[in-house]
């Protein structure tokens, strides 16, 4: 279906006043534009959208991991599942070692209808059954959008975004979106593209007819794709 785009930013205009005008397949829609939601604080109802001048990406396939996180990610400290505790994730990232965040209520309640929709996903790491680190995002097309990841434990947020690396790679997905650049994505290889050129590969790489849900899931599935991965594509440093 074509996206009316004045629709969808006046919805994003009014959102400054009325939250709930944004449905969950407006937001789709604003991924399919490049733009993304945030709010000023977990308090704040209302939801900003995001059109930054220059895009954070993850290299897939060039993914850089240092040679203590393979080790670790080899021993396999976590039981790793897929979307079995999104609401748990997603509220994790708000909550979990932040004294602030730009995920309210409003935000949390779209991306847990997307989840039930099949559109957001949550990879997450367990240790004696206890949720202990995780990583959440919009899958469309050949495009990961990755939001937001939290670790209880040493590694947990690390060995969640691996694994979700591993299979992004496996099933064929061409961007991995980490919106903003930092010290701590930067020693994973990410780096900066002006936002048209990521908008010319998004519009390219969204209408790919990729899967999230094409490989299987059990944790032995995430070893074995993890392992793969290691073995074929990625740079230790």
């Amino acid at each position: 279906m074509p996206i009316d785009i004045y629709r969808l930013y006046k919805k994003i205009h009014l959102s400054y006043k009325y939250p709930s005008s944004i449905s969950p397949e407006d937001l789709i829609k604003a991924y399919m534009l490049g733009i993304f939601p945030m709010a000023n604080s977990r308090k704040d109802k209302k939801i900003i959208f995001i059109d930054p001048e220059y895009r954070a990406l993850m290299p897939i396939g060039r993914f850089k991991a240092s040679k203590s996180l393979v080790r670790v990610a080899k021993k396999r400290p976590f039981e790793i599942t897929m979307n079995k505790a999104f609401a748990d994730v997603i509220r994790s990232c708000a909550i979990v070692n932040r004294t602030e965040t730009w995920i309210n209520e409003e935000i949390e309640s779209l991306f847990i209808s997307l989840n039930k929709m099949k559109y957001a996903h949550s990879i997450e790491c367990w240790q004696k059954n206890q949720l202990v680190g995780g990583i959440y995002g919009v899958a469309l097309g050949g495009v990961f959008f990755a939001e937001s990841m939290f670790s209880c434990v040493s590694n947990g947020s690390k060995v969640a975004l691996i694994n979700l690396v591993a299979r992004l790679w496996e099933s064929g997905f061409k961007i991995l979106d980490v919106q903003f650049l930092n010290d701590h994505l930067i020693q994973f290889g990410a780096y900066e593209i002006t936002k048209s050129k990521f908008k010319k590969n998004l519009e390219d790489s969204i209408q790919l007819k990729i899967d999230f849900y094409s490989l299987a899931s059990t944790d032995d599935d995430f070893f074995n794709s993890l392992s793969t991965f290691l073995q074929t594509r990625i740079e230790t440093s």
